[in-house]
């Protein structure tokens, strides 16, 4: 049975510290104008049913940000800024469907067919896990691991992982023999780090 937009959660996570953009919100830095967190819930929303944000600072700028997605701020349910796997907990923990679609604030321009690619590989298999890899010119694979559709039910074993001081999001994933699938264009999935990798895109 094919996996239904319904039965997935859009998990938009903006809960980093932003310590290589000297610790400013990430997902509320600007670009053409608007937020980055803005430019990923715009590709979020037709990917999936209901939508969160992941926000462990500024929540009432996300809310007002979601509020057109109808999107719900979260924060951590761990203390002192733990990862990326602990806003995917606190996603999974909060997700009413069997799946959550889990993207970071920062990749502005991730491909439409997320969802519809990760689900199509997902569907059948005994993984509870698909997740993104591209390869490059020169052949050399790269994975994107935030990119992730998660079944919720494994929220259990993602909270023992974490507090076990587990902190490696491919770590986790291996632990559940994630499936990987392969996008045709690595620069969808480019992601803004600093503040001149952001002048930078926006000079393009």
């Amino acid at each position: 049975m094919a996996i239904a937009r319904d039965s997935i959660t859009g998990l938009l996570l903006a809960g980093g510290r932003g310590m290589r953009m000297g610790g400013a919100d990430k997902g509320l830095q600007t670009l053409r104008g608007e937020p980055l967190a803005l430019h990923a819930l715009r590709r979020l929303a037709p990917q999936a049913g209901p939508l969160l944000i992941s926000a462990n600072r500024h929540a009432n700028i996300y809310t007002a940000l979601g509020a057109p997605f109808h999107a719900s701020v979260i924060g951590d349910t761990l203390p002192d800024f733990p990862g990326p796997l602990a806003g995917l907990l606190a996603g999974l923990r909060a997700a009413r469907t069997p799946f959550v679609l889990s993207a970071p604030c920062d990749t502005p321009g991730f491909p439409a067919d997320l969802a519809e690619r990760l689900a199509a590989a997902l569907d059948g298999q005994p993984s509870g896990i698909a997740t993104v890899t591209t390869r490059d010119a020169q052949g050399d694979i790269s994975v994107h691991p935030v990119f992730a559709l998660v079944r919720t039910s494994l929220a259990d074993d993602l909270e023992g992982f974490l507090q076990a001081g587990e902190r490696k999001v491919r770590t986790w994933y291996a632990r559940h023999r994630a499936v990987e699938v392969g996008f045709p264009d690595e620069r969808t999935f480019y992601n803004i780090n600093s503040l001149q990798e952001l002048a930078d895109l926006e000079r393009r």
